[in-house]
């Protein structure tokens, strides 16, 4: 077995610019009820004001508690990375705090996913630097290792692997494969059209409804 206390692998390619921006305008729900409702990250709660997260996963595995794989993986990744940590939900530790918010900006992450820990907040609301996490701890982290970088990890019950588009907002975050992108984006722009209309239903303040009757009512 080796010693080594971190595994790096490659840095995953970036997903192409055009499908970043389009998925800025997609809600997390419309892009959750094509994935049938079983996909996504569950547990996480937004630390930032409110900005869109979309960007391309660079995934870590590490001992709950310590992030020295955190650091090597944000040394690592290009602009448009979204960093995403397996933690195992432990909340006795902070993974991440602000220092690391400011190198991550530096580096050009698009946002940190963390099942783990985090500290230091209000830094992340100021910033409105996208992070989503299971709690917050004013505890620090070791830095030991060990840990892997660019592996499947499993966050918030939702296997990621390195290079799936992740998209987060107010209501959570999801992730895919970048091939399953395109798809996503026709299904998510009908549910919105679908929706649309059942708003001008509604509006119309009758009881009886296609959209009640189509669930059998």
């Amino acid at each position: 077995m080796s010693s080594t206390p971190l595994i790096v692998r490659p840095m995953p390619p970036l997903a192409p610019q055009d499908l970043v921006e389009n998925f800025h305008s997609v809600v997390t729900p419309h892009i959750s009820d094509n994935l049938q409702r079983l996909a996504g990250i569950a547990g996480l709660q937004p630390f930032h004001a409110g900005r869109k997260l979309v960007g391309t996963a660079v995934t870590v595995k590490t001992r709950p508690g310590d992030n020295l794989a955190i650091y090597k993986a944000l040394m690592e990744m290009a602009p448009g990375h979204v960093l995403v940590v397996d933690g195992g939900g432990d909340l006795n530790n902070a993974l991440v705090g602000e220092l690391i918010l400011l190198y991550g900006l530096q580096r050009g992450c698009a946002g940190f996913v963390v099942d783990g820990a985090i500290r230091d907040r209000a830094a992340f609301r100021s910033a409105d630097f996208p992070c989503y996490a299971r709690g917050v701890s004013h505890r620090g982290p070791y830095k030991n290792g060990p840990g892997e970088v660019n592996v499947p990890v499993t966050v918030g019950g939702q296997v990621v692997h390195p290079g799936d588009l992740m998209v987060g907002d107010e209501d959570g975050v999801v992730s895919f494969p970048v091939a399953d992108a395109a798809r996503l984006l026709d299904a998510a722009a009908k549910s919105a059209a679908r929706e649309a209309q059942i708003r001008e239903e509604i509006a119309t303040g009758r009881v009886e409804q296609s959209w009640l009757r189509a669930v059998g009512l």
